[in-house]
């Protein structure tokens, strides 16, 4: 069966380490076992730009007692250890992960990681669009757009459906099927 985590960071500010919110959704077996979600508090705390603040509407307030990322991640960590990472426009949430790991120091997993657009293209070949709302909407998912724990469910929810599309039914199928749109973090 399948096993992955989908993930989604929202940022305080256009700098990539400036995580305020990462949602995790574990997938085993082909099914959702659990969806966490933490608000951090970013290097540039208390600075947000106001237009991530539109997007997200996280406000420097609602993270003054949050933890750093280097506080959250051995959590994180153990929670993606060993699994397939997806994410919705993934090169930004890697990018996101990636620099958030740089400016901590902290060491950075092998860890091979899979776009979700790259999956809803190959499954349904004729959507107009294919930005995570819009698949949501093609699918009657229900969700709180831009908060982090809720998108990376969403991702997680269009996984499955597209690998059940595309009667992938297992790991080193993803592997198989996705090997050109598979990266390593």
């Amino acid at each position: 069966m399948i096993d992955f985590c989908a993930i989604d960071f929202e940022t305080a500010t256009n700098d990539r380490h400036s995580a305020c919110e990462l949602g995790i959704c574990i997938v085993e077996n082909g099914e959702i076992v659990e969806t966490k979600n933490w608000l951090i508090k970013p290097p540039s705390y208390p600075y947000f730009n106001p237009y991530n603040v539109a997007v997200h509407g996280i406000e420097p307030s609602e993270v003054a007692d949050a933890p750093t990322f280097a506080d959250i991640w051995y959590e994180v960590e153990e929670l993606m250890y060993g699994n397939l990472m997806l994410a919705h426009n993934a090169g930004f949430d890697a990018g996101v992960l990636r620099s958030c790991l740089d400016y901590y120091g902290l060491f950075k997993p092998k860890l091979n990681y899979l776009c979700s657009i790259s999956i809803a293209k190959k499954s349904w070949k004729m959507l107009p669009k294919y930005g995570l709302s819009s698949l949501a909407e093609f699918h009657n998912i229900k969700f709180k757009h831009h908060r982090a724990g809720a998108d990376a469910e969403v991702c997680a929810k269009i996984a499955l459906l597209g690998f059940e599309k595309l009667i992938v039914t297992r790991n080193d199928e993803v592997k198989e099927v996705f090997k050109k749109n598979l990266k390593v973090l």
